[in-house]
């Protein structure tokens, strides 16, 4: 028997994500920060996050070696692997957009239809792309984790930007480019923060 033969959403009997935006006064969102290892993206994220909650915005950061050692620690770093991590931080991340949070996730995203699966599952309308562009010779010196070093000697396979390849933003993908070798840190926040005031995503009234 298909398993989705027993399953009845009933979707339409929850509070709607409409009266839950109206509740916080606030539009559900994610932007999803992708680039390589050590590129900047957890930092840009965590600053991003502590400015909009001292703004007293609702928030959630979905990092993706938090959730490695969590909801994703069966898998791995195979392509249908890397696949299904991003499936399932976006269909949590789903979740809490329908809750009316503005959602910050850092991954590493390095294929192009990873990004187009996470987008397909949340919409396009509530999904930002942002590159957190730094080459990979600058993250290798940066190296904050060692695992640029690690990569180096083999103890680490299938490395991004080294064994598995990263694929930049083309144009058509509307990717907000944030470059942590030429912008600082407070820059690349108030990028962020400037798109969110663009979009009115903090003008719910009840």
């Amino acid at each position: 028997m298909n398993l989705s033969e027993n399953i009845y959403p009933e979707f339409e009997k929850m509070l709607s994500s409409t009266e839950k935006e109206h509740f916080l006064g606030q539009k559900g969102f994610v932007f999803w920060l992708y680039g390589l290892s050590g590129s900047g993206k957890s930092t840009i994220a965590n600053a991003f996050e502590r400015r909009l909650h001292a703004e007293k915005i609702h928030t959630k950061l979905l990092d993706g070696d938090n959730i490695r050692s969590g909801l994703n620690k069966d898998l791995g770093f195979s392509k249908r692997d890397r696949s299904e991590n991003i499936r399932r931080v976006a269909e949590v991340t789903k979740l809490f957009i329908d809750n009316a949070t503005i959602c910050v996730v850092s991954l590493i995203t390095p294929k192009r239809i990873f990004r187009a699966l996470a987008k397909e599952i949340i919409g396009q309308e509530q999904f930002l792309e942002v590159y957190v562009k730094a080459s990979y010779e600058t993250c290798a010196k940066r190296d904050v984790k060692g695992l640029y070093a690690r990569s180096k000697t083999g103890e680490i396979k299938q490395f991004t930007g080294k064994d598995s390849s990263f694929e930049e933003p083309k144009e058509k993908d509307q990717a907000l480019v944030l470059s942590t070798e030429t912008d600082s840190l407070e820059r690349c926040v108030d990028q962020l923060q400037d798109f969110l005031k663009k979009r009115n995503l903090l003008s719910i009234t009840s």
